[in-house]
């Protein structure tokens, strides 16, 4: 690489389709709205973020020598991330995500990262021959990454020698991909970011609370939790105890892409110094903005 990065990110980078309308919606409304077409994916959402906060990102991630995927790799490239860390396919697709938003929130969508599961730990090359990093002298700094990997890269990352000091945090892209991050309470590595559902399903049984959720996160193996849920309290768990915070309060017009967004924010407020309750804070202070419309995306 010819810049130094601040965090790796690794991931789904992808093109993200997103339908919104002003009404609320349900199976089967065909409504008059907006579609757009963004870079996206969980890794993508989370470099964009803390590039705005002055970070530097290095994506891990598979993206297709297609039309598509090399306008992917200039659009990340103009956001200030390092992409010559990018695995690119000769073979596979760039992926996709759909989705479709309502007033009442998330219709529906399809997440496409079947290139991305495809290439598999492809996309570590870079820490194993010296780009970033060797067997003989592993990675140090912050990484962040995502449940759209596959059960067995989400375990070699938690076993690996390569990433055992380094600073892991990871979201599960989706409540239907919570269960992969299972490895990470197995060898109790990494701070985990997941919404309420997510460490239900992770625990294998229902939380009225992010509280109760935190805790149960930790009795489960996991080393640090923050959890979210939605407008209600978050709460940020590890063996130093618990911190909460309710999120203000603000007019919900995009959803999609909220919960990387705390994520990163978290991170970001971290590498400035911010103590827990302020990191916490700035990350739902992150996310209100991002959900009510008021920032770029």
């Amino acid at each position: 690489m010819t810049r130094s990065h601040d965090i790796l990110c690794i991931g789904s980078v992808l093109w993200d389709v997103i339908g919104r309308a002003p009404l609320a919606m349900r199976q089967g409304s065909d409504v008059p709205g907006r579609i757009t077409r963004l870079p996206g994916g969980v890794a993508m959402n989370i470099a964009m973020t803390l590039a705005r906060f002055g970070l530097t990102p290095a994506l891990l991630t598979a993206i297709g020598r297609d039309p598509e995927g090399d306008e992917l790799i200039a659009a990340c490239t103009a956001r200030g991330m390092i992409t010559d860390t990018v695995y690119r396919s000769e073979d596979l697709p760039t992926d996709q995500y759909m989705a479709v938003e309502g007033a009442n929130g998330l219709i529906a969508a399809i997440a496409d990262a079947h290139s991305l599961e495809s290439a598999g730990a492809k996309i570590l090359r870079p820490l194993m021959d010296g780009t970033i990093a060797t067997d003989s002298a592993p990675y140090t700094g912050l990484a962040a990454l995502d449940g759209n990997l596959t059960l067995d890269l989400l375990n070699e990352i938690a076993t690996s020698p390569v990433l055992a000091k380094a600073d892991l945090r990871v979201a599960p892209a989706s409540p239907g991909k919570a269960e992969r991050l299972g490895p990470f309470l197995t060898h109790s590595r990494g701070t985990l970011y997941v919404n309420l559902e997510e460490a239900g399903l992770l625990c294998q049984r229902g939380f009225e609370t992010s509280m109760e959720a935190a805790q149960g996160l930790l009795e489960r193996g996991a080393a640090r939790v923050l959890v979210t849920d939605g407008g209600n309290t978050a709460t940020e768990g590890s063996a130093e105890g618990l911190v909460s915070e309710t999120p203000p309060q603000v007019l919900v017009t995009r959803i999609t892409g909220a919960g990387d967004t705390f994520m990163a924010a978290h991170i970001a407020a971290e590498v400035r110094g911010a103590d827990r309750p302020a990191a916490l804070h700035a990350a739902l202070e992150a996310a209100a903005i991002y959900v009510s419309g008021k920032t770029d995306t």
